[in-house]
């Protein structure tokens, strides 16, 4: 039989799209499985509705964000309560807590599966014994306080730095890299610390970027936020400004008109924020992030590489599509720290490597952030890669391609 040259090209295009259907198989089959917020919404809602029965409270507190933060869950007889824990796990909180501060808002703790023992949002959220048995960290491994020239700045790279804004979060992660600030009770930076910090880079023309952090800078308000916005704006040779929050994830809420319409008035705006597992994307998220993104914000997500959360390729794939579906960049993996009270959240390197590996080629490229390591003593993020380059000399380069196939590529000028 004959086949013209375009039907044998057709033939053989065919069978390259099964095999690459191949590759991706036991993804395929796992992806149903991965809890993510959009497929659990209804058991979301649901324990929403218990939620607002305990606080006698109806939908205009629940969406009132200041509500949650008011609202935050901080004792153990009020989260044995809604989440009926067994008795165990409240002797250990409760044996945690008086050592490590800890608060869950009442939105985020809706996305907890108390019947599900391996709740990642459970296990991001709740205190455990490990916490008090970290023999190998440190209160502060980045060495933020011996990069400080100057009150709330952390002045790491050649022309950017942060200003920690506040201690507050909407809810305090049991691998939080600055759980040495959050303290006993939350603060804002005072306004004599802030005013030094915009003094520090008002003298350093260097700095072309600045990110507020924390805590969490969406804790501030939103006449706060518009006041140092406006300060940076002022100061010729900041180029961009940053806000990093987790509130997306914790407290989707706190994404009012009224804050949009502030962010809007000081473009160029970056909002990084941190999710780190599917089942924190939900349809709240998404309307949260098509309010900022309306009003000309740009977002990057920097998950954190968490033991018994995410440290799988198939779940940080689903999570990095689904921020993507959300419109939000993945931006970083970032290696957890060795924070003290957090060792049980770490993993080997290598753990992350391979995660990198199966994203390269397996999903898009704006779903593939970069993983990184922070250096410690403060020198800042090293990225981690596979090794696709084999090889070089002169006239060549030897390269691995996702598939692991070795090729040679000429290289001349």
């Amino acid at each position: 039989m004959y086949y013209d040259d375009g039907e044998q090209k057709r033939k053989l295009a065919a069978k390259r799209a099964a095999e690459l259907k191949a590759r991706i198989e036991d993804y395929l089959h796992v992806r149903p499985l991965i809890p993510d917020g959009f497929s659990q919404w209804e058991k979301i809602l649901s324990r929403q509705e218990k939620i607002k029965e305990y606080f006698r409270a109806g939908d205009r507190e629940w969406y009132d964000w200041h509500w949650q933060v008011r609202s935050r869950i901080e004792d153990v007889e009020t989260l044995a309560a809604l989440l009926a824990l067994p008795p165990e796990k409240v002797e250990e909180i409760r044996q945690v807590g008086e050592v490590y501060r800890w608060a869950v808002s009442p939105y985020f703790l809706s996305l907890m599966d108390p019947e599900n023992p391996d709740c990642p949002i459970m296990r991001q959220s709740l205190p455990a014994l490990p916490e008090l048995m970290d023999s190998e960290g440190t209160e502060d491994p980045m060495a933020e306080e011996l990069t400080s020239p100057a009150p709330a700045i952390t002045h790491r790279y050649p022309d950017r730095l942060t200003i920690n804004v506040t201690n507050q979060c909407a809810m305090y992660c049991r691998h939080c890299q600055r759980r040495r600030n959050i303290n006993k009770a939350d603060h804002i930076t005072s306004q004599s610390d802030l005013q030094a910090a915009l003094d520090y880079i008002r003298e350093h023309d260097e700095i072309r970027d600045v990110l507020l952090t924390g805590g969490d800078a969406f804790m501030l308000s939103d006449e706060q936020i518009d006041w140092l916005l406006t300060e940076l704006d002022r100061i010729e040779h900041v180029e961009i400004k940053r806000l990093g929050t987790r509130t997306l994830a914790t407290l989707p809420m706190r994404v009012t008109d009224s804050l949009c319409n502030v962010l809007e008035k000081h473009f160029p705006v970056y909002v990084n924020t941190q999710f780190n597992h599917p089942l924190e994307i939900t349809p709240e998220v998404e309307q949260a992030c098509k309010k900022l993104s309306r009003a000309g914000v740009a977002l990057g997500n920097q998950a954190v590489l968490l033991a018994g959360v995410n440290d799988d390729a198939h779940v940080m794939k689903k999570l990095n599509q689904y921020l993507l579906k959300v419109l939000i960049r993945p931006y970083y993996i970032f290696h957890a720290k060795a924070v003290k009270g957090t060792a049980h959240f770490r993993t080997r390197v290598e753990v992350g490597i391979e995660i990198m590996e199966k994203l390269r080629g397996f999903t898009s490229g704006l779903a593939i952030p970069t993983y990184i390591i922070n250096a410690p003593g403060g020198y800042g993020k090293i990225p981690m890669l596979p090794a696709y380059l084999v090889s070089m000399d002169k006239d060549k380069v030897r390269i691995r391609t996702w598939e692991n196939r070795i090729l040679d590529y000429d290289n001349h000028e």
